[in-house]
């Protein structure tokens, strides 16, 4: 088994390269963090202090960055030093035409490349659970999925290049849109002398049940998993939401269509942002709701 390169090592890449180690595969890692460099070589990664020493010899790079500017720098980078035939998978989320762009360098280069955003969080990636929406060959995919599975639950080919980003980009629609309204029903639900545990007690086994309800409830209590019972200390930071909602807005744009709720969901979020909750686990944007709710 050759070994796998993971450049990016922070609160996503650090835990999956981790898992990749206790499934038995050598892993060489890279990140510009020494903090991270130093918890990834408690999980035993071999850390090194290039990219390119990072991929000499791998079968397999990953690369898990903030940004598509970051990806495409990364890859072009990585396509001046791999062989051909080379697989490169990028688990970050990142836009549409930056998925594209880096699946493009990849195959003028002869590399293999599928593009695998996550969803789960950093709780996810710790426990091996994500699950992975995969753009690219399906040959290509099925050659991968043993990777995937060291560090994922659920692995799942959407399409061709750069299906996966727009999987992630449409789910995290949807979760962003559907967190703002289990916050808002929980705020008028207090305001309507309903407890906490009654709303959730029927409406997560009615019509109102979704993940962001039965799974990530945002009220202390009635979950006691959710960061609600944590001071909403971050499994995925509204920041990040933030972003993903903005990329959903952007693949709306260049699509010709309106995602209304999108539009109002990523309003919200920016406000929350900048009122100094980025860091701020992205259920914790019901206290947002319940401030406005008081102040009309």
């Amino acid at each position: 088994m050759s070994p796998i390169a993971f450049i990016g090592l922070g609160h996503m890449g650090g835990p999956m390269a981790a898992n990749l180690v206790k499934a038995g595969h050598a892993v060489r890692g890279f990140d510009l963090s020494a903090s991270s460099l130093e918890l990834a070589r408690a999980n035993g990664v071999t850390t090194v202090a290039s990219i390119a020493e990072a991929v000499s010899g791998a079968g397999t790079v990953i690369t898990m960055l903030p940004a598509g500017k970051h990806v495409l720098a990364v890859w072009q980078e990585l396509v001046a030093v791999v062989p051909s035939g080379t697989r490169l998978i990028d688990c970050s989320t990142i836009d549409m035409d930056s998925a594209r762009k880096a699946h493009a360098l990849a195959e003028a280069h002869g590399c293999p490349a599928l593009d695998a955003p996550v969803s789960g969080g950093t709780g996810g990636a710790t426990a091996g659970t994500l699950t992975f929406m995969v753009g690219g060959d399906a040959d290509v995919f099925a050659g991968a999925k043993p990777v995937f599975k060291a560090m994922g639950k659920r692995i799942i080919h959407c399409g061709a290049a750069s299906a996966g980003q727009a999987a992630k980009i449409c789910n995290n629609m949807i979760l962003g849109i559907s967190m703002i309204a289990v916050g808002e029903a929980f705020v008028l639900g207090e305001r309507l002398g309903l407890t906490h545990q009654a709303l959730f007690d029927v409406a997560s086994v009615s019509s109102g049940q979704c993940w962001s309800l039965n799974t990530y409830c945002p009220v202390p209590g009635p979950v006691p998993t959710s960061p609600a019972n944590k001071d909403y200390e971050p499994g995925f930071a509204a920041a990040l939401m933030l972003k993903d909602l903005m990329l959903s807005q952007a693949a709306a744009e260049d699509t010709g269509m309106t995602t209304p709720l999108g539009a109002k969901a990523a309003e919200l979020y920016r406000s929350f942002a900048q009122a100094g909750f980025g860091d701020k686990d992205f259920s914790g944007i019901i206290n947002m709701l319940r401030d406005k709710a008081a102040a009309e």
